[in-house]
């Protein structure tokens, strides 16, 4: 397929203007400024389907870091296992690149059936890779170490997610943590891939004591330690955003709406960080979709669930536009951040020669177009591609 995205108004993630994008073999080709005659010398005899987008915006497709493809859950009972998430579960809320992971149930679920669906999702037409391990440790891993499998496995990035400040945790020790950082990080050397540990935090009163010691008594750089859950509770936040001098990514998440109590709204911690003049580039937003949102009370007892949805990236990105912060310092924390973090190198901007992810948005900034590797997912609106079963 060869396409030409006319009259665009391009984010790539910095606004460009009033663009013409070419899209040819899953890549983008070429981008072109309008002109009077609008054929950027494109030989005639070329089948190019030619589509005029009216100056809506074209933002680079989502990568979502934290998901839970398989079905996350079951902290009260078998029952209450979250279902595996189907593809359009994903492409059609603007995700087109998402990263597997287990959580608190590393022991009915795998690595294998991770790896697994990591493949049958690429299958289906999007990228998708996994990180190795879950909640505990030692960790769940399909070649006998984290090292290996990160090495040895290519849809393997990383570790995570790895719990910690949470009762349901193993209660790693110090020594163990800087030991798996150590695993990511010469694993990540010897293979180019992101070699950094995703941390779970809980709402434990030690917060983010393991890696605030890990990075000033080892010589582990400070990006490979990852938290995620930081808008959790609002100390916890706090104290995420020190991290972000020492050189750390930080990940808020997505909750659904009405569940962040007593911590923070996704589009609230990112208004905090924008007018407190944070580093935005160390920030990155994922969705935990598919993973079950317990609230536990002192004793450890579930008192009400939720679930994690990809959709909640999206609705993140409209309300944190709704309190006047421009798209430029947003879009980043669901793009290039995100890939730049995990060395996805042709993903989250649109550039030349990277893959043609994108997402066209209307003026109300919802999604009516998705492209995953120059094919339509999602088109005027409509579904174009649909899982095996859905």
């Amino acid at each position: 397929m060869i396409s030409l995205l006319k009259n665009v108004n391009l984010y790539n993630p910095n606004p460009m203007g009033i663009k013409d994008v070419l899209v040819a073999g899953g890549k983008i080709a070429d981008i072109f400024d309008v002109s009077d005659n609008g054929h950027h010398n494109i030989p005639d005899n070329w089948p190019v389907e030619v589509i005029d987008f009216n100056g809506a915006y074209l933002v680079p497709g989502f990568i979502d870091s934290h998901a839970h493809i398989t079905g996350g859950g079951g902290e009260a009972g078998f029952s209450t296992q979250v279902p595996p998430v189907s593809l359009s579960e994903f492409t059609q809320v603007g995700v087109t690149t998402v990263v597997g992971l287990l959580g608190t149930d590393d022991t009915t679920r795998s690595i294998a059936n991770l790896i697994s669906k990591v493949y049958g999702l690429r299958e289906e037409g999007m990228s998708a890779y996994c990180w190795t391990g879950g909640y505990h440790y030692p960790l769940t891993t399909l070649m006998g170490s984290a090292k290996a499998d990160i090495t040895f496995l290519e849809p393997v990035i990383g570790i995570g997610e790895f719990a910690i400040s949470d009762h349901r945790s193993s209660q790693p020790t110090f020594e163990e943590v800087i030991k798996l950082a150590s695993e990511a990080h010469v694993a990540g050397l010897l293979t180019g891939k992101a070699g950094i540990i995703h941390f779970h935090l809980g709402d434990g009163e030690r917060r983010l004591e393991l890696i605030e010691r890990a990075i000033s008594e080892t010589e582990i750089p400070a990006r490979v330690f990852n938290p995620t859950h930081v808008n959790r509770n609002k100390p916890l936040f706090e104290d995420s955003c020190k991290l972000l001098a020492h050189g750390c990514y930080i990940d808020i998440t997505a909750f659904p709406e009405g569940t962040a109590e007593p911590g923070l709204e996704a589009c609230d911690a990112i208004e905090i960080a924008v007018k407190k003049g944070l580093p935005l580039d160390k920030i990155t937003v994922s969705s935990d979709g598919g993973g079950c949102l317990p609230c536990f009370d002192q004793q450890g007892e579930l008192q009400h669930m939720d679930f994690g949805r990809a959709s909640t990236l999206l609705e993140t990105l409209q309300a944190t536009l709704r309190k006047n912060i421009a798209l430029e310092s947003i879009l980043p924390m669901f793009t290039s951040n995100v890939a730049t973090l995990l060395r996805l190198h042709s993903k989250g901007k649109i550039v030349r020669n990277n893959d043609a992810d994108m997402l066209v948005l209307n003026n109300k900034f919802e999604i009516t177009d998705v492209m995953i590797k120059g094919r339509w997912h999602k088109r005027d609106n409509t579904t174009v591609v649909s899982g095996t079963f859905e």
